[in-house]
C-alpha cells in the first residue's frame, strides 16, 4: 500500500528547448475540478541566476497497480509571449511560489496521482505551534526512487512563529536538513482528528519549501551553516488557483 502524500509530489524538470536545465521539486492542487501543479517560482524564471526555461516536464504515474509505469509530461511555459504560470506579490515583493493550470484532458491515460485542495490548508494558525513535526516530500538533488518513481521525505520542525510574516515577509522557517532540487515541494504536517481526515490523504498543507536560509557575514570557516529553511505560507494557493475571465489552460 503506498502511502497517498507520495503520490501528492512529481519531479519537475526545466528545459530551453531540448537542453535539460536544472530539476525541483512540485505537487498538485485541486480546487473546483481543476487541477494545478505547484512550484517555487524562481523554478520557472530566476532572472540573478539567468535561469529562463521555456517549457517544463514531470514524471506521471500511468497504473495504479504498477509505479514502475510512467510517462513524461511536457508543459510549455510560454503563450504568444505571455508566461502561463500565476505568482503572487504582497506589499514585501515576489512571493516565491507558481501554479500552473493542468488540462486534465491531457493527462495520460490511467494517470495515477492525489492533490491537495483547500481542504488540507490549516483554518487557523493557531492550530500549529513552534516546533510542531512536519515533513518536506521532494526530490533533494534529484534523489528518488527511480523505480516506482517516488520522492523522499525530510523530517522538520517549525522554526518560527507560524502565522507571523517572518521578517515580514510571507514565509515561515523550518529547521531540516535540505539540498538544491527541495525547491517547491510541500511541506506538510500531519492532520488532526477534526481537520483533513475526511479523505485518504490525512496531511494539512502548511508551506511551499523555497530556500534555505543563512547569515551572511557567516564565517564559513568556523560556522556551520544555519540548517534553517523558507517555507512560503500555503494559503497563497488560494488566490493563485481563484477563476480568472477568459483564462485557457495551458497546453501539454
Amino acid at each position: 500500500m503506498i502511502e497517498p502524500l507520495l503520490l501528492t509530489a512529481a519531479q519537475i524538470s526545466t528545459f530551453n528547448g531540448t537542453q535539460l536545465l536544472t530539476r525541483a521539486s512540485s505537487f498538485f492542487f485541486a480546487r473546483d475540478k481543476r487541477l494545478f501543479l505547484v512550484t517555487s517560482r524562481h523554478v520557472l524564471i530566476d532572472k540573478p541566476s539567468k535561469h529562463f526555461p521555456n517549457r517544463i516536464e514531470i514524471e506521471l504515474h500511468t497504473e495504479a497497480a504498477n509505479l514502475t509505469r510512467s510517462t513524461g509530461l511536457s508543459v510549455l511555459l510560454y503563450r504568444e509571449g505571455k508566461s502561463i504560470w500565476r505568482q503572487g506579490r504582497d506589499p514585501s515583493g515576489e512571493i516565491d511560489v507558481a501554479v500552473i493550470e493542468l488540462d486534465r484532458d491531457a493527462m495520460p491515460e490511467g494517470v495515477e496521482l492525489r492533490a491537495f485542495t483547500p481542504d488540507h490548508l490549516v483554518d487557523s494558525f493557531d492550530e500549529v505551534e513552534v516546533g510542531s513535526p512536519l515533513l518536506i516530500v521532494g526530490f533533494p538533488l534529484g534523489f528518488h526512487d527511480t523505480l516506482h518513481h517516488l520522492p523522499v521525505v525530510r523530517q522538520a520542525v517549525i522554526a518560527s512563529s507560524f502565522g507571523l510574516r517572518f521578517q515580514g515577509q510571507g514565509f515561515f522557517l523550518t529547521d531540516a536538513r535540505t539540498h538544491r532540487g527541495t525547491s517547491g515541494a510541500p511541506v506538510v504536517m500531519r492532520a488532526q482528528a477534526n481537520g483533513a481526515e475526511t479523505d485518504e490523504l490525512h496531511w494539512n498543507l502548511l508551506g511551499v519549501h523555497s530556500s534555505r536560509m543563512d547569515m551572511r557575514t557567516r564565517d564559513r570557516r568556523e560556522d556551520e551553516s544555519l540548517g534553517l529553511n523558507c517555507a512560503w505560507y500555503a494559503d497563497i494557493l488560494m488566490t493563485l488557483t481563484e477563476p480568472v475571465a477568459g483564462a485557457v489552460t495551458p497546453e501539454a
